[in-house]
């Protein structure tokens, strides 16, 4: 019988010789195997290895060959887009163009639209892709402005940026992981875990105090309107704005001991609560830091780390603070669960309506399942705004 390491020896002269006979297709291949192993953030590395097939365990002088990064060492290369300028319509500002890194009193800009995002390696190809859907479709690109919450590798997320989009208005704030660290228990999925998903919940603290209103977007939606519809949504007197789904079962996302526990449960009366999903938000930080709304939230995740009382990661505190305190916004702005569950990721319909915004929460993301060519047919929305250069990564 043949052992294993000479069965690993053989697959690999046979992959070389596959290789050799058709390359165009075996980068094809090669190129899926490795996107399991650098986005193979949700796995352990003993899984990630198992998971991997032995012909996929190549020379270094073959990788090499073929561009295909190693772990996450390297960041994905995207094309540079197009400058996207301002009508005759727009006010423009008065401001020149930012440079990162400038006066502050740059990001204070009257006539901007202040959009936060957070930004890693992981998920870089997803930001990249919603950045250009945003400056594509909005009336007046040039008076965008984008913050990135980051917590590792700045310098590259910063040349990546600039290489990409060099008109692009934008600033880098770092996001200091041991702030939540401690207070993070663990969710049904490890992504879920990782200390920046936390971080919307301190933009009132990071960004600059003049910034008084921000939208937060995640990392894996494209926007196919003009996001200045979104911005000029009228909170009232709201800290929050987001679609709402009050057909959702608002009781599964919180725990038995949480609605049997007497005082618990009565969180939330005298209020229609309903769930909302934290990746579209539009939210006044005036109020926000007014409030000390996120000393209300880490309240949340104390008792969380205490007493088991939710299990999805940091939307519930979201929900426990906000829920039936949401000034509504129609569902156009967040077609959300485009990813599938949380389990599973398997394929979604749009829900029934017009459509601004598509969000692929859940645990498959679309980059992902069309390099795999395992893609759901709506991810073929998300492909015409992905700039991935997928023969070329930038060296960590």
């Amino acid at each position: 019988m043949m052992s294993h390491r000479s069965f690993s020896k053989w697959a690999s002269i046979l992959c070389l010789i596959f290789m050799m006979s058709n390359p165009e297709l075996f980068h094809l291949k090669m190129t899926a195997v490795a996107r399991i192993i650098r986005d193979g953030n949700e796995k352990s590395s003993q899984e990630v290895s198992r998971n991997v097939p032995s012909f996929a365990k190549l020379p270094s002088v073959v990788l090499d060959r073929l561009h295909i990064p190693r772990r996450s060492s390297r960041l994905p290369v995207f094309q540079e887009a197009p400058a996207f300028r301002n009508g005759k319509e727009c006010v423009t500002s008065s401001q020149e163009w930012m440079t990162p890194g400038q006066a502050e009193e740059e990001l204070c800009d009257s006539n901007a639209v202040h959009i936060a995002m957070t930004l890693d390696a992981a998920y870089l190809r997803g930001v990249v892709a919603g950045i250009l859907s945003i400056l594509q479709h909005a009336a007046c690109p040039e008076n965008v402005v984008f913050h990135f919450l980051v917590s590792q590798r700045e310098a590259d997320l910063r040349a990546t940026l600039l290489a990409t989009f060099p008109y692009l208005r934008f600033k880098l704030y770092h996001f200091d992981e041991n702030i939540v660290r401690n207070k993070i228990s663990y969710s049904i999925r490890k992504a879920l875990d990782q200390p920046l998903n936390y971080a919307r919940s301190y933009l009132a603290d990071i960004l600059p105090p003049c910034v008084g209103r921000i939208i937060y977007l995640d990392s894996d939606l494209v926007v196919v309107e003009n996001i200045a519809k979104l911005w000029e949504t009228s909170l009232e007197s709201h800290i929050l704005a987001a679609p709402e789904y009050c057909h959702a079962n608002f009781t599964k996302y919180f725990t038995d001991d949480f609605w049997s526990d007497p005082v618990l449960s009565r969180t939330f009366e005298g209020r229609k609560a309903c769930y909302f999903n934290t990746g579209v938000m539009v939210i006044d930080l005036v109020r926000w830091r007014q409030g000390q709304y996120t000393a209300k939230i880490e309240e949340w995740m104390d008792l969380q780390k205490m007493r088991r009382i939710y299990e999805l990661g940091s939307l519930p505190p979201f929900l426990l603070v906000f829920a039936g305190h949401v000034k509504p916004v129609d569902h156009r702005w967040n077609q959300h669960g485009l990813g599938g569950d949380n389990f599973e990721g398997r394929c979604r319909d749009l829900h029934p309506g017009p459509v601004s915004l598509l969000h692929w929460s859940g645990k498959g993301k679309p980059w992902l399942r069309l390099d795999l060519r395992q893609s759901c047919p709506l991810d073929s929305l998300w492909a015409p705004y992905d700039l991935f250069q997928p023969a070329y990564f930038l060296e960590g």
